[in-house]
C-alpha cells in the first residue's frame, strides 16, 4: 500500500513590515512521504517571505517541472519561480529564464547549495537571492556566468 501525503492547515497572520505586506490567510500544505518536515516547513516559510497576489505551493518534491512556490500573474504567466532545499542549477537557470525571477530558500547547508550553483551556467546568478534558514549559514554571496 502507497504512503498518501499528509495534509497540514496552518492559519497565519503575516505581518512583513520591510514590504508593507499584512495578511491573513489559511494555507493547506501536502507533505509528501518523501518530504522532511524541514522541507515542508522552508516551503511554508519560502510562501510567507514572497507572499504577494497570485503566489502558490505546487506539490512540493511531487511537483516534478515546477518549483516548490510559484507566482503567476493574471494571464496565468510564471512572474517568480521559488526553489527551496538543494535544487539543480539547470532548475534555478530554467526557472529565471522562464519567470524573470528566480529565489531560493534552504534548510540546508547553505554553502553546500552555492557550491552547487557555483560556475555553473544559470542566467542571472548574481540576482538569484538565497536564504537560509540556519542561523550557523554564512551570509549568502552567488557566483557563476550570467
Amino acid at each position: 500500500m502507497a504512503l498518501t501525503a499528509t495534509i497540514y492547515s496552518l492559519d497565519t497572520d503575516l505581518a512583513d513590515i520591510d514590504r508593507g505586506v499584512y495578511e491573513k490567510f489559511a494555507v493547506r500544505l501536502a507533505r509528501q512521504p518523501s518530504e522532511t518536515l524541514e522541507y515542508m516547513l522552508t516551503r511554508f516559510l519560502a510562501y510567507c517571505l514572497e507572499y504577494t497576489e497570485g503566489i502558490a505551493l505546487t506539490e512540493g518534491v511531487a511537483a516534478g517541472d515546477e518549483p516548490a512556490v510559484l507566482v503567476r500573474d493574471l494571464t496565468g504567466r510564471i512572474t517568480a519561480w521559488i526553489e527551496v532545499g538543494m535544487p539543480d542549477a539547470q532548475r534555478i537557470h530554467r526557472g529565471i529564464k522562464l519567470a524573470g525571477r528566480a529565489a531560493v530558500y534552504t534548510h540546508r547547508n547553505v554553502t553546500q547549495v552555492l557550491a552547487e550553483l557555483n560556475g555553473k551556467n544559470v542566467h542571472l546568478a548574481k540576482e538569484i537571492p538565497v536564504s537560509a534558514s540556519s542561523k550557523r549559514s554564512p551570509p549568502p554571496c552567488r557566483g557563476g556566468p550570467t
